[in-house]
């Protein structure tokens, strides 16, 4: 009997039986029946046919046997990492216990300021318009004249480079390190911004690694189209809870990595990308595959058909749910429609979620997975066990640009809540430098209710005393103005001085921060708003953690209006510390300092490991990055890490 005059529905049912029970079909061989309804037809005896269907269902599912390895690799890889982040940690450690071992600001190597340098650090600060702080005995930063153009005044003295490297080996790990940590202009065109090389060549293992599994003992005949199509969409499928994990705001990858949600974002990003990619794939694929590859005997009776089977239409929704969700997660839309972008993130991630768990039975697991973390770190951690409602005060700063919210209370002690107060998971129970929290304000509107926006937190951190707790938390947020949320705020801080507020947090890492305590040296450089990151920070070294090592802060500011985000108090009570705090000419006035030249001479002139945290726009974050990858390069011992703010 020729193939084409039998029902074409028994090739289908064999078809998705194999796939339903993940193994080649009995039915090949010897069945009556696939269930009580439908009866199997007479198997037509055109053997090329018959070996062709078993080979197709042999291929997919040997393709998903592959793929079921792919999150172990992972696994793996996370573990190795994990072992990597252990033995820095432990490091990092050793190193800071033996800076603070004595409670000094000043090294005893580096020589003290005379009282002559003092008074006239103290006249400089007197003026804004002036460089303050100094290096040391042996290198200052010189007070400039408004009349002189500060782009062409060296921030330090002489450049003294470091010797050349003998060793070809060493010479070698060096310029390595220098070009993992050099990042590349943006793209032309589009203008986007890119990593770091480190950052883009682990994006491209990543994406190999992908494109492996993919591509692994695949077929390579345009009658096996299908398995390339549908391998695209198992390999979008397997990454789905690793999606959610990244996103998540508590998550396990930052006690394994050392690094929190908003250090992995871009990785979030890309794993979604590559998800929306291999969703097209798929569906372009299965399209292809339908319209002029299958063989007719395969084909249902229209395309129609086709089109509307159940299956289809929900895979269907899937993949415009998630291509919307990359379109909408675009940087410049993000910019735009902030709050729209927010909440067509949720909106859409569960109607993808819904989409994909009636579209294939084999993607069940991965989206309970997913909905799991998503429940868990929302409703659970955020909402439940992060989130704390204040009364704050809302002050329009000089720029009317600008807002300070501040909020003050005494930390809790009851044991009442041991369960909670001994992991102090609240922001009530205090924060660490360069942390961060999100805020809602109800009283704006039903809209504003429901969105939660991160701002870092500006001010420092409670103390802690060894062997007690602290009993009192100040808290200030630096909001800058922008459209939607913060501007509805403003017009609300202009017509009262006091707001309820809902914080969810905080969140953040302490990799930065035990960087710093583990060299001899650290430099903190803001621009703008970027001072919320690095004054906490700054205070905490001189404050809780003191040790032996310089301590140098540079603040990159746009107009004067902006120093008024710090008090000058604040500020001065750092020098009475120790820090060295330079504040350049603002940018609106004199151009954009020398922060090349700045970074170069404190690595010439210093001793010891130098550890750097940057804090400001995409183009301070890149500068002050490449002027260390030089300096690696010439030998410099430099640890660096770049906060970078913004979504």
């Amino acid at each position: 009997m020729s193939v084409n005059q039998v029902d074409r529905d028994w090739a289908l049912e064999i078809f998705r039986e194999s796939l339903r029970t993940s193994r080649l079909s009995l039915v090949l061989d010897e069945v009556s029946t696939l269930s009580n309804d439908n009866p199997v037809r007479e198997i037509p005896s055109d053997p090329e046919s018959l070996e062709y269907l078993r080979k197709l269902i042999a291929y997919i599912l040997d393709g998903r046997t592959i793929i079921a390895t792919y999150n172990i690799a992972l696994l793996v890889i996370l573990v190795l990492f994990a072992l990597s982040h252990v033995r820095e940690k432990r490091r990092e450690t050793a190193r800071w216990r033996r800076i603070e071992e004595e409670s000094i600001t000043t090294p005893k190597w580096l020589g003290k300021p005379t009282d002559d340098s003092e008074a006239a650090n103290e006249a400089e600060s007197s003026s804004s318009s002036t460089l303050e702080g100094s290096l040391s005995s042996q290198t200052t930063l010189k007070g400039i004249d408004v009349d002189v153009d500060v782009e062409r005044q060296p921030l330090l003295g002489i450049r003294r480079r470091k010797s050349p490297i003998k060793s070809s080996k060493i010479r070698f790990v060096r310029v390595l390190n220098s070009l993992l940590t050099y990042q590349p202009r943006p793209m032309p065109f589009i203008n986007r911004t890119l990593p770091s090389n480190g950052t883009s060549l682990f994006v491209l293992a990543f994406l190999g690694l992908n494109i492996f599994y993919h591509l692994f003992l695949l077929p390579f005949e345009s009658k096996y189209f299908f398995v390339f199509a549908d391998r695209a969409g198992i390999i979008c499928m397997v990454n789905l809870p690793l999606l959610y994990l990244l996103a998540a705001k508590n998550q396990p990858l930052k006690f394994l990595t050392g690094h929190s949600y908003e250090a992995l974002n871009i990785f979030h990003r890309r794993v979604g990308e590559l998800m929306c990619f291999e969703a097209f794939i798929h569906f372009a694929g299965m399209l292809i595959w339908r319209l002029f590859i299958s063989p007719d005997w395969l084909k249902t009776s229209s395309f129609y058909n086709y089109i509307t089977h159940p299956l289809v239409l929900f895979g269907i929704g899937a993949f415009l749910s998630y291509e919307l969700l990359y379109f909408t997660s675009l940087g410049s839309f993000r910019q735009r429609w902030y709050e729209l972008f927010l909440a067509s993130h949720i909106v859409l991630q569960i109607a993808a979620l819904l989409f994909l768990w009636y579209h294939f039975f084999t993607s069940r697991p991965y989206v309970l997975a997913s909905l799991g973390i998503f429940l868990v770190d929302r409703l659970i951690w955020r909402l439940w066990m992060k989130s704390a409602y204040f009364t704050a005060d809302l002050t329009v700063l000089e720029d009317d640009q600008t807002l300070m919210l501040s909020i003050d209370w005494d930390i809790p002690t009851s044991k009442s809540r041991a369960c909670v107060s001994s992991s102090k998971q609240s922001i009530q129970h205090g924060w660490k430098p360069a942390d961060h929290v999100f805020i809602s304000v109800p009283i704006l509107g039903r809209s504003h209710s429901l969105q939660a926006h991160p701002f870092t937190i500006a001010s420092a951190a409670p103390v802690e005393d060894p062997g007690s707790w602290p009993t009192h938390a100040w808290l200030s947020l630096l909001i800058r103005v922008q459209s939607g949320f913060t501007s509805s705020l403003l017009d609300h801080a202009r017509l009262n001085s006091r707001v309820a507020v809902r914080l969810d947090g905080p969140y953040g890492s302490q990799d930065p921060l035990n960087m710093l305590r583990s060299c001899e040296n650290a430099v903190l450089i803001a621009g703008g708003s970027g001072i919320a990151v690095i004054f906490p920070l700054a205070w905490d070294l001189v404050t809780t953690h003191r040790g032996k090592r310089q301590v140098h802060l540079i603040w990159v500011t746009h107009s004067r209006n902006q120093h008024s985000w710090i008090p000058e108090e604040r500020l001065a009570e750092l020098r009475d510390h120790g820090v060295h705090v330079t504040i350049p000419e603002p940018t609106s006035e004199a151009g954009r300092p020398d922060i090349p030249g700045y970074i170069a001479d404190l690595a010439d002139v210093s001793r010891g490991r130098v550890g750097f945290v940057v804090s400001g726009p995409d183009g301070l974050n890149r500068t002050a990055r490449n002027a260390c990858a030089e300096a690696v390069e010439l030998g410099a011992d430099i640890q660096l890490r770049v906060e970078k703010f913004g979504w």
